[in-house]
């Protein structure tokens, strides 16, 4: 899905629960998605309340290395996993997240693309939003959904495709570029064949949900000019919830091949399900799926995902050729976290309530701008359907705002996460906590994570804690040491 849309559906509560519903927050953070604050959420007018990004590794690679490690380049702990998860040889210990020199170099080199894009990329989501306005694109639009019909639905049937599209074509050279900057190293082979109908169906799926969410966000500015922003909010939340059940069901498997697991690696699955079993949760083999990442990745991930009846988990074939099965465990074991800790509800409740807080912003700033620039930009009203770009403008800054303290709940619920996962694999993985360490190493040195982001970057841009500091607490978090428990599982 695009990235306005992903951060869209995330603003409306969707987002809290796709984050942690498809949680690929196994040991990366969601910053493998690039962070676009702005160009994603300037579909907010629609609240399309995630999808999800995902969490850590997620379906999509993205130019946002996961900025959580540290230690200096060594070559002492380089290549752990991967390569003897192969050769069926044990594992290397590990002592800290570090990566040999060449390896070091090059992740330095992508996160310094990262974090130019996490800059600039909202500088320049914030400038096509004001181009749209300043070409009175809405207008024109709008006005042909009026000569098509004066009934709303028909309108938006007509508004909502031209607007999503235009926005996204607006966005397509910051794709194509972070498209040809993962091919370069080496994070993605997707072809661009591949990738242009990616993005194809991504839009397909982004105009369904945009006719929807306008249609619901007008009806109700025209109804309640007042109450608008309450009522739409109120509206969002369940629509958001019925994306996260159907996304695995509907949307991934227009990407994505799905086989069942049991088929491709019975070990793996009932070593899953005995950790899913010891979790207390429901996910039978059944629900547990094999993914065909390795022809458009080299990424590794395994996430949980879905709610109620749509609950699956979901392992790479790149994750299983590169990570021994304990490891590929230990990532699951912290995906299971998320379900058991209620991070779902839990991230629900927070954004829900941010959400809350934005549309009433919204809801007390629209006015103030159509007074300033509205007749610059041939807008009548707020109910008007024209509205729409400057009431995301607004939005969007306001989530910018936002975005380092929903970084850090997210690093809170990561954090716990890994604790989680470190207690339900003790006892059914010898040496738990060396395990996780070896899986984090993997896969920062498959995703490219760099070893030493600032804390004030941390702070500011990750969703998940630094990798060293992950590796760290993996090491050392030993309840058990004089005859304790764990704090969640017992």
């Amino acid at each position: 899905m695009g990235h306005r849309f992903q951060v869209f559906i995330r603003i409306a509560f969707a987002g809290a629960l796709t984050r942690y519903s498809r949680a690929a927050s196994d040991g990366k953070k969601d910053s493998m998605k690039l962070p676009k604050p702005i160009v994603p959420i300037l579909l907010l007018a629609v609240a399309l309340a995630a999808i999800v990004k995902p969490s850590s590794l997620s379906a999509e690679p993205s130019l946002a290395v996961p900025a959580a490690q540290s230690q200096a380049p060594s070559a002492s702990t380089s290549s752990t996993a991967a390569p003897n998860a192969a050769a069926g040889e044990t594992p290397k210990r590990i002592t800290a997240y570090t990566l040999p020199p060449d390896l070091y170099q090059k992740t330095k080199h992508l996160e310094r693309v990262r974090l130019a894009f996490f800059v600039l990329a909202p500088i320049y989501g914030l400038l096509v939003l004001w181009l749209f306005l300043g070409w009175k694109l809405g207008p024109k639009y709008r006005d042909w959904a009026e000569r098509a019909s004066s009934k709303l639905f028909v309108q938006a049937l007509v508004f909502s495709p031209l607007f999503v599209l235009t926005l996204d074509i607006f966005d397509l050279p910051v794709g194509l570029f972070e498209q040809w900057v993962l091919r370069k190293y080496g994070l993605s082979v997707q072809g661009w064949a591949s990738w242009a109908w990616d993005w194809t169906k991504g839009e397909f799926v982004n105009v369904i949900i945009a006719i929807i969410f306008i249609w619901i966000l007008y009806a109700v500015l025209r109804r309640s000019p007042r109450r608008w922003w309450f009522y739409f909010w109120l509206a969002a939340l369940p629509l958001g919830v019925l994306l996260v059940f159907i996304q695995p069901l509907v949307i991934d498997p227009l990407f994505h091949q799905f086989e069942p697991l049991e088929q491709k690696d019975p070990a793996l699955t009932a070593a899953l399900e005995q950790m899913v079993q010891r979790a207390g949760e429901n996910i039978p083999p059944e629900r547990m799926y094999w993914m065909n990442a390795s022809e458009k990745v080299n990424e590794l991930n395994a996430y949980v995902t879905g709610i109620g009846g749509s609950k699956r988990i979901v392992v790479w074939d790149t994750t299983i050729a590169k990570m021994t099965t304990p490891q590929i465990v230990a990532v699951a074991g912290h995906e299971m976290g998320h379900y058991v800790l209620n991070h779902i509800p839990k991230g629900l409740a927070i954004f829900a309530f941010g959400s809350l807080i934005l549309f009433y912003l919204g809801y007390r700033s629209i006015g103030w701008l159509l007074r300033w620039r509205g007749a610059r930009w041939g807008i009548r009203t707020t109910e008007d359907l024209a509205s729409l770009p400057a009431l995301l403008l607004l939005l969007s800054v306001f989530l910018l705002v936002l975005t380092p303290i929903t970084n850090g709940i997210s690093r809170y619920f990561e954090h716990q996460a890994d604790q989680y996962g470190l207690e339900v694999t003790h006892g059914l993985t010898p040496d738990s906590g060396q395990v996780a360490a070896q899986a984090l190493q993997v896969l920062g040195e498959v995703d490219l994570d760099y070893p030493d982001p600032s804390r004030l970057e941390v702070l500011l841009t990750d969703d998940h804690p630094a990798t060293r500091d992950r590796v760290r607490f993996a090491l050392t978090y030993d309840p058990w040491a004089n005859g304790g428990t764990g704090e969640f599982v017992h």
